[in-house]
């Protein structure tokens, strides 16, 4: 079956590429074998229809995710035809150096344990094809460090579909001081990873407003919307730095904690002041900024929140509503 679809694949391909004009669906019915078998004999001519159809625009789709790039011409007369110019499909040629091929073979070993590892070598096999130096192998070490991004969340794939497509969301998404889930309509933006954990930034319809969403706390299914986006994109550096904020990196305050001697080494790296109290306690101020509540509550009976009394709150009622499960 891969051989066969493969073979139909490459045969439109072909045609697309090897015409001077564009192709209706009806001549790349008739040009390519496999689509003319799939409405063969016994078959009524509505049934073959549908399965051309069918067939065609995920043949379409695929050679589309391939890279070819494939144009959609309407005659003057209507007809819908389609197109591969050879100009629109040839790169120049590519020279990497050293570094660069090992700045990439990097790239691509960070996903090799992620749902993109997939993606990250067929993107080496194309750069191979166009001039990737063939005594560079991607996947060598390149120092004591080993890159991984770990991706376990099963939203991560639909979600990262859905932001490239510009495809609004529907998902359930409990929060951390919520008893159970409730249902978010989101136009995703972007995901971004932090501190070990993914999340995706986007435009909450329900609210009307920007928000961010952890994607360990996303439970059952995406579901795609075919409506389009509502609201506008901002750029990239934007989400960035909302994801980062949302997530606590940026703080504009400082907040004093105290943590139980030997615990709690990513707060201690974060203390900008620490002070042994006895009694197997220390005493620290660590900087204070959105999301450091949620931060605080991971660390369990080995933190105690002194002041802001609102910080004190916030970690109070998480821990509460962990506890009603």
């Amino acid at each position: 079956m891969a051989i066969a679809k493969a073979e139909r694949l490459m045969n439109l391909a072909l045609c697309l590429l090897g015409t001077g004009r564009p192709l209706s669906k009806r001549e790349l019915r008739d040009s390519v074998e496999a689509y003319v078998e799939a409405a063969g004999p016994g078959r009524g001519a509505g049934a073959g229809d549908d399965s051309f159809n069918r067939m065609f625009e995920r043949d379409k789709d695929d050679l589309r995710e391939l890279g070819l790039v494939i144009e959609t011409v309407e005659s003057l007369d209507g007809e819908i035809g389609y197109l591969a110019r050879r100009d629109s499909n040839r790169l120049p040629p590519i020279t990497l150096d050293a570094e660069e091929a090992a700045a990439l073979g990097l790239a691509a070993k960070v996903w090799q344990q992620a749902r993109l590892a997939g993606a990250a070598s067929g993107a080496l096999q194309k750069l191979r094809a166009a001039g990737l130096p063939a005594d560079v192998d991607p996947f060598e070490a390149h120092g004591a460090l080993e890159p991984r991004i770990p991706v376990h969340e099963a939203a991560f794939e639909p979600l990262m579909l859905a932001c490239r497509d510009r495809r609004p969301v529907a998902f359930d998404y409990r929060k951390s001081n919520a008893a159970r889930p409730e249902t978010r309509h989101v136009e995703p933006w972007a995901l971004e990873c932090w501190r070990g954990h993914w999340y995706l930034a986007g435009f909450d319809r329900d609210r009307g407003a920007e928000r961010v969403f952890r994607l360990s706390r996303i439970t059952g299914k995406v579901r795609s919307r075919g409506a389009a986006f509502t609201a506008p994109v901002p750029d990239v550096v934007t989400v960035r730095e909302t994801v980062a904020g949302w997530a606590g990196e940026i703080a504009d305050r400082s907040a004093r904690i105290r943590l139980r001697s030997g615990a709690g080494y990513p707060l201690r790296a974060k203390a900008t002041a620490v002070r042994e109290l006895g009694e197997g306690w220390d005493e620290l101020e660590i900087p204070y900024g959105h999301g450091l509540d949620a931060w605080l509550v991971e660390f369990g009976p080995d933190v105690v929140v002194l002041e802001p009394a609102e910080l004190r709150a916030d970690v109070v009622d998480r821990l509460r509503a962990v506890a009603k499960g």
